[in-house]
């Protein structure tokens, strides 16, 4: 289900680094809030769900947060 290739997506060219955008994104991805850590919750409740379909549900949404944030823009 899993597959990681240390490549990009999209080719990137920062011309204009940006400090606060570079804040949110952080913001986002690495704290309790962000969506790192909303799909860890996602696909850790999923152990004691007690229904097929609830866990498939929580898969599906975890699976869902770890989407790239940069995809989302």
């Amino acid at each position: 289900m899993w597959s990681y290739s240390k490549k990009l997506e999209y080719p990137v060219k920062i011309t204009r680094p940006n400090a606060a955008t570079a804040k949110i994104i952080v913001t986002q991805i690495g704290g309790p809030d962000g969506e790192l850590g909303a799909a860890t919750r996602y696909l850790s409740q999923r152990y004691s769900a007690p229904w097929g379909q609830v866990k498939a549900g929580l898969t599906d949404v975890g699976t869902e947060e770890q989407v790239p944030l940069g995809c989302q823009l």
